[in-house]
């Protein structure tokens, strides 16, 4: 928690997406804009299948490689949002992509050995996300 307190607090930092943030569609729906994506890789973490749920999440393993999107240009408000729509299973951390540094939400309970592939959740699971982050965004 302290370190999205410490995030909140400041500006023009970049967020490593890997999951469903890394989609126009979520993020025009949740913000109402999409901000500048730029294909990002993060070394020594996976983007891990979770138990029940159609969304990933980000685990230390070494000799992995998460891929996804730096989202960049993100406003105060923005971020307000964004850390609101994560659960509390997440914690938001610095990471150093490339010589880059951004901030990444990290999961901290119980993933599956699994991996998330984004081209399956597209095409099974997006069609029916957008309504469920429309309905979140109305009654944030």
């Amino acid at each position: 928690m302290r370190a999205r307190l410490d995030r909140l607090r400041g500006e023009g930092d970049t967020l490593f997406v890997y999951g469903t943030l890394q989609f126009p569609e979520v993020l025009t729906v949740l913000l109402g804009r999409c901000p500048e994506l730029v294909p990002a890789e993060l070394p020594g973490w996976r983007v891990a299948a979770l138990p029940g749920r159609v969304y990933p999440g980000l685990v230390r393993e070494p000799g992995a490689l998460a891929r996804g999107m730096l989202l960049c240009g993100l406003e105060p408000a923005e971020w307000l949002v964004l850390d609101s729509f994560e659960d509390d299973e997440y914690d938001l951390r610095p990471v150093v992509l490339d010589g880059r540094a951004a901030w990444t939400y990290v999961w901290t309970a119980a993933a599956s050995p699994d991996h998330w592939y984004a081209a399956a959740f597209a095409a099974t699971h997006l069609a029916d996300f957008l309504p469920h982050c429309a309905q979140w965004r109305r009654f944030e």
